[in-house]
């Protein structure tokens, strides 16, 4: 069968994605990035041998924070190209946007006729991202899942502060003026739905749908607070969290492996 391997190593999870040769995916896992991208690269090529995929036959791009510790890689490729190429292969659509909320950057990304137009990208503060839920979570003592979920039963708080350290010091104001957790839990999603909403508004319009990839898209709560800010509907699926490394592995699928060719 061919197919071929992205792998996206981000700064806290490293995603991995193998599709057929018809762009159907194959299988798909997610593990901690760690300190060491270049563990990180040798346990997936580990894990990949386990399923069956020989990295050594298989073409494989990297993409993300860590893409040039996997030396197995035939090709590295930018992260905005394997999300655009992801998000075309997930939705369909060639003219859209593209939501990433990635660990430590949220990018936002136009495409039009299918290529990537336009992007920006984030990642002088962790307002607005993964980190930012992670540490409000920690500080209400609960997973960020939990944090997401509870939002949803809450409302009428809100967090002014977009830098992560003073927002942490609201938090813990709220705490102890008794305010209850859900209220809190709300203010920390609605922040990060604001703070991304501010930075797409400063994209060039944007045509067609709106879709968000990334480790929070999993959070119907999150999706329904960034459709309220944008004033459209924002949508999802569930291996938007692997756009990355699908792109990366659309892209492998372009590259012949020397033995193929002789």
């Amino acid at each position: 069968m061919r197919a071929a391997v992205g792998i996206d190593i981000g700064s806290t999870c490293a995603k991995t994605a193998v599709l057929d040769g018809e762009q159907n995916l194959v299988t798909s896992f997610v593990m901690p990035t760690g300190w060491s991208s270049v563990d990180t690269a040798e346990a997936i090529r580990r894990r990949l041998a386990e399923e069956g995929f020989d990295t050594a036959a298989l073409p494989c791009v990297a993409t993300g924070y860590g893409r040039v510790a996997v030396p197995y890689a035939d090709k590295t490729v930018t992260e905005i190209t394997c999300h655009g190429l992801g998000a075309l292969r997930l939705f369909g659509e060639p003219d859209c946007a593209v939501v990433d909320i990635g660990g430590q950057d949220t990018k936002i990304i136009r495409l039009s006729g299918g290529a990537v137009a336009d992007f920006l990208m984030n990642d002088k503060c962790s307002a607005g991202t993964g980190r930012f839920l992670e540490v409000m979570a920690s500080t209400l003592g609960i997973g960020p899942d939990e944090l997401c979920a509870l939002s949803g039963r809450g409302g009428g708080t809100s967090i002014s502060s977009l830098c992560t350290v003073f927002a942490e010091s609201e938090v813990t104001g709220l705490i102890g003026c008794g305010t209850p957790k859900e209220n809190i839990a709300f203010a920390v999603v609605d922040s990060i739905a604001e703070k991304v909403a501010s930075q797409f508004r400063r994209l060039e319009s944007t045509e067609g749908g709106v879709y968000l990839t990334g480790g929070l898209c999993g959070s119907p709560e999150l999706l329904a607070a960034l459709s309220r800010k944008l004033g459209r509907p924002v949508r999802t699926c569930p291996q938007a969290r692997y756009a990355g490394a699908i792109g990366a592995a659309c892209r492998a699928l372009t590259i012949q492996k020397s033995e193929e060719s002789v």
